[in-house]
């Protein structure tokens, strides 16, 4: 394969782990967005039990006690469906870091074999080089005795 054709595969590899990067510092930044979003949550939650608590001190009606509790029960579940969400964004977070890494992998090879390519002109131009010089030191060596 040409010099020229690994050189462009390299530019496309190296978008391709660009890109990956870049969804990668997304999802990131979605899942920090969440764990944030669900520590609001869980620190609503918190400060609604402390009122619940303090107003209950102060005497509840049914009703009252009965409302309460049922929006404490759908703070719970929002909770429970958050950590189902948590677990998809991380997930997502997981596959992105893998795809990253396999991108520059990728990247490292074609570098790789490009440099190897790279290393094997320059012996092989060493040695044509090393053969002239050898070549010429004998013609030398030829004419002296002549």
């Amino acid at each position: 394969m040409s010099d020229q054709a690994l050189t462009l595969i390299l530019e496309q590899v190296k978008d391709k782990e660009h890109q990956a990067f870049l969804a990668l510092q997304q999802a990131k930044r979605e899942l920090d967005s969440f764990y944030q979003q669900r520590e609001q949550i869980e620190k609503y939650r918190y400060d609604y039990c402390q009122q619940l608590t303090e107003r209950g001190l102060n005497g509840l009606t049914a009703s009252q006690f009965s409302h309460l509790h049922k929006f404490l029960g759908q703070l719970d579940e929002t909770l429970v469906q958050q950590g189902a969400a948590g677990r998809e964004f991380e997930r997502q977070a997981e596959q992105c870091a893998e795809l990253w890494q396999q991108a520059r992998t990728e990247r490292k090879s074609v570098e790789w074999l490009l440099e190897k390519k790279h290393t094997e002109r320059e012996q092989r131009l060493a040695r044509q080089e090393q053969k002239l010089m050898d070549e010429f030191a004998t013609l030398q060596s030829a004419r002296r005795r002549c």
